[in-house]
């Protein structure tokens, strides 16, 4: 099984998948919204194409934790999917939230030390923040199972 992120944004919905192994993330694709019904049909088929168990989205919040306008369209998002999901049968699947603060930034920091240009650099942030969003979702995971060994 695999885990799949999604960074939500107005414009694009950027989209990270994890390894067989759930150690690393890899950037998959970027979408363009075109609404939420349709959008939420492109992930559910995404979810099955790459056999996933697992949705992780990034939750944007303030730099002081508080829910922004933003926020609030994550969590309609959420919904949206996860009834889509329940209506077609895919109960087992989670879909989580991971917090998302900073991500864009580091994405964008990334790339530059790359030395992409900016017009690239617009298309591919998206898909690099929900890489990170994945990456410290996995992260966490490592560590929580340490713990309990």
């Amino acid at each position: 099984m695999k885990i799949i992120a999604l960074d939500v944004g107005d414009k694009t919905i950027g989209i990270a998948l994890s390894d067989e192994l759930m150690l690393t993330a890899q950037g998959l694709m970027t979408i363009e919204r075109v609404g939420i019904r349709k959008d939420t049909s492109k992930i559910i088929d995404l979810i099955r194409e790459h056999n996933c168990d697992t949705v992780v989205i990034g939750l944007p919040k303030n730099l002081d934790g508080s829910s922004s306008i933003q926020t609030d369209k994550v969590y309609e998002f959420k919904t949206m999917l996860e009834n889509k999901m329940r209506s077609l049968g895919m109960k087992d699947i989670s879909v989580v939230f991971q917090d998302e603060r900073f991500t864009t930034l580091i994405a964008e920091r990334v790339l530059i030390e790359a030395d992409v240009n900016r017009k690239k650099r617009k298309e591919v942030i998206d898909k690099q923040a929900a890489t990170l969003i994945l990456q410290g979702y996995l992260d966490r995971l490592r560590n929580m199972n340490s713990k309990n060994d």
